[in-house]
């Protein structure tokens, strides 16, 4: 039980970071461009306004996806509790995988965004 709990967890680190990044990106972005912090494409980064634009965006879209992905993952981990450890790592892999896949696909509707907005 104590691997399912350890994988349960480290699944629930990237809706809950989403989440939270989200929520900084909408109310306290970064303020200038930069190379270290923040939402860093080269379309993001041509001037201001699409830096600030997609900021916004991509932090309201971070939160409502964070918020989906979280219990999605934990029901999704709810069928192998207490099943052996390879079955839990494969579950658990599986779900990472696609919330991995999530990810990406929020950078592409952002970028996307950037281009219609541009």
């Amino acid at each position: 039980m104590g691997f399912w709990i350890f994988i349960t967890v480290s699944n629930l680190m990237l809706p809950v970071l989403m989440i939270v990044i989200g929520k900084v990106f909408v109310k306290r972005p970064p303020k200038t461009i930069n190379h270290i912090y923040g939402y860093r494409t080269r379309r993001s980064m041509q001037n201001q306004d699409t830096w600030d634009f997609a900021h916004l965006y991509c932090g309201k879209l971070w939160w409502k996806t964070g918020w989906i992905m979280l219990p999605l993952s934990v029901v999704s981990m709810l069928p192998v509790a207490g099943k052996n450890d390879d079955i839990v790592g494969g579950v658990g892999g599986g779900i990472i995988t696609v919330e991995c896949i999530v990810l990406l696909a929020t950078i592409l509707l952002v970028e996307r965004a950037l281009k219609k907005k541009g």
